[in-house]
């Protein structure tokens, strides 16, 4: 009769069933975040974030990571957030890499407890790029003078219409070795002696999963359905967790807020960042072939 009974329970409840809360984080790392295309920050992964620490029975969470990098400083924030409620939770953080898990996406899944990736997904990147276009020349073509004022002589560092200095540039380089320090330290706090000793670790470069594995860069290669299976049995099952629905059923959280309610001058200029933002993010992910 007790046997009876406990099938009708959801499965969640059911004491022979551990339920794995499963976070996807998915694209390009940038503070804010577009209307018209979705990006990682910590604004709108915290929710999630913390919804799915707050299964109380679940052993893990486990978090499907798809990203070619961005934004450094919201990079670090969202790995601190999993990290922290991680420690306060008591739970065990399971990281699986999808197609991309480079630069700031890497920097996030070195959140987790333990690294899962495809043998043909790519991981790593541990650097630093800045990126940017230079239009003087094309000023003088069509008869257009710059006019800049400034209180302050570094306040127009690297103006994209005037030539570049050298000693501009070297102060771009100085932030870059520095922000570069940060994300090596982080790396190897959280992958210590797993790591190789090899000279290409951290300039930049890129591997294959599989390559990644045999350097320290991640733990295991699988799938994470395949994964979880074998570490927490065949009823193991996987709890999706979904951002926050609107009234009328548009999500909120990692697409952003509502169109409705704004000017048509305020919609072009959303459109008008949204191309930009396409622009930068398919740029991002072209490095890896993607």
């Amino acid at each position: 009769m007790f046997s009876f009974l406990k099938r009708l329970l959801p499965s969640s409840m059911r004491s022979d069933v551990v339920t794995i809360p499963v976070i996807r984080l998915q694209g390009t790392i940038m503070a804010g975040g577009g209307q018209f295309r979705p990006s990682l920050s910590l604004a709108s992964t915290a929710g999630l974030i913390e919804k799915a620490f707050a299964y109380k029975n679940a052993p893990a969470v486990a978090i499907s990571i798809n990203s070619p990098g961005g934004s450094p400083v919201q990079s670090r924030l969202i790995y601190k957030r999993i990290r922290d409620l991680a420690e306060e939770k008591n739970k065990r953080v399971l990281v699986f890499v999808e197609d991309v898990a480079a630069s700031g996406g890497y920097m996030i899944a070195v959140a987790g407890d333990e690294i899962i990736a495809d043998p043909s997904s790519i991981v790593g990147s541990i650097g630093v790029v800045s990126a940017s276009f230079g239009f003087p020349e094309l000023l003088k073509k069509i008869g257009v003078e710059r006019r800049v004022h400034t209180a302050g002589r570094n306040k127009a560092v690297l103006d994209p219409f005037r030539e570049e200095r050298p000693e501009d540039v070297q102060k771009l380089k100085e932030l870059q070795l520095e922000v570069h320090e940060t994300f090596i330290d982080l790396v190897k706090d959280r992958r210590g002696v797993k790591l190789a000793d090899d000279p290409d670790l951290f300039t930049g470069l890129f591997w294959s999963g599989k390559r990644g594995l045999v350097l320290g860069l991640v733990d295991a290669l699988g799938d994470m359905r395949g994964f979880l299976r074998e570490r927490y049995g065949a009823k193991v099952r996987l709890k999706l967790i979904s951002p926050q629905r609107g009234l009328f059923g548009r999500r909120i959280g990692l697409l952003g807020g509502s169109l409705s309610g704004r000017g048509t001058q305020d919609i072009a200029a959303s459109a008008a960042h949204g191309i930009a933002d396409a622009a930068s993010e398919r740029a991002l992910w072209a490095r890896f072939g993607l």
